[in-house]
């Protein structure tokens, strides 16, 4: 912010000296801060996702590439893949040790513990972010839980609307 600062009072010095005349100078001005408030607004990182009819914010995201669909669970301290996404992600499943006691809609079960190199909604791209993996059968949906949304800047919901905002 301090650098955009900067950068508009060096434009509007410098539309000083090139014109002397105070229009000219407030033009130069308006269209330096048009010009910035663009840049500034086109490298926002923010996504907003409907409530569906079942009063869920459902979306799609790219794990390590691969298109998954998934729900807001801001209930989920972590985010909570299907065994079936896992493996199509590419994530190392034989590797993994189900260890961890987790509640879901179905009963208890035991889950994995992982790390996603990528995890991408939208424009909003985290890395290494830590997640957990259900045994086969276990869980019909994916849940973008905690470890994701504590990463943001901020979230809200506001009536039917979930807003994403990413830091800049």
């Amino acid at each position: 912010m301090i650098r955009i600062l900067f950068i508009l009072v060096v434009a509007t010095a410098a539309a000083v000296l090139v014109y002397g005349d105070p229009s000219r100078i407030a033009n130069a001005s308006s269209t330096v801060q048009t010009m910035l408030h663009q840049r500034v607004s086109a490298r926002a990182r923010n996504v907003q996702i409907s409530r569906d009819q079942g009063g869920e914010f459902k979306l799609r995201a790219k794990i390590n590439g691969v298109i998954a669909p998934m729900v807001i669970d801001t209930g989920a301290t972590s985010v909570v893949l299907t065994y079936e996404t896992a493996k199509a992600a590419g994530l190392p499943l034989e590797l993994l040790d189900y260890n961890i006691p987790l509640e879901t809609v179905g009963g208890q079960t035991k889950a994995a513990r992982l790390t996603l190199d990528r995890l991408a909604i939208g424009k909003l791209v985290e890395r290494s972010v830590p997640a957990l993996v259900v045994p086969r059968g276990q869980m019909k949906t994916n849940l973008l839980g905690m470890s994701f949304l504590d990463r943001l800047e901020s979230w809200e919901v506001r009536a039917d609307h979930l807003m994403l905002r990413g830091y800049p």
